[in-house]
């Protein structure tokens, strides 16, 4: 049975933020702030439906979906691009899958004791968050 990642959890680390977001094709002004941004993460997990937001003091951004059930994402907030997505478990890991114009972009949200982690990549880069559980 997967883990069930509900909870509040604050930003400790990232790496590779630049890079990423320059595969997504964000300009350099959006890209420098983005990167000094420490979002905090709240997820709330309830059988085979989720809601995970990411909170910034410059915006929040919502991902509300059923697991293993495909839907347009509009990601307008985060790179002006609508994917079509899917997220499912892939053992221990919340697995995303977003089809679209950049190839091989999604990201995997797992837990290492009381730390979550998300790994992101698009087209050949990867950046790795990692974030404490507070509540």
């Amino acid at each position: 049975m997967p883990p069930n990642l509900t909870g509040y959890y604050r930003f400790v680390s990232q790496e590779n933020m630049d890079n990423y977001l320059r595969a997504l094709d964000i300009n350099v002004v959006l890209r420098k702030l983005v990167c000094l941004l420490k979002p905090d993460k709240e997820i709330i997990h309830t059988g085979d439906h989720m809601i995970i937001r990411t909170i910034t003091s410059l915006r929040d951004y919502v991902m509300d979906f059923d697991l293993g059930v495909q839907f347009e994402e509009d990601l307008g907030p985060v790179d002006g691009r609508k994917c079509q997505t899917t997220v499912s478990w892939d053992g221990d890991q919340l697995v995303c899958e977003q089809l679209g114009e950049k190839r091989n972009r999604g990201w995997r949200h797992w837990l290492e004791g009381d730390q979550l982690h998300l790994r992101m990549t698009a087209e050949d880069e990867v950046c790795v968050q990692v974030f404490q559980k507070v509540k």
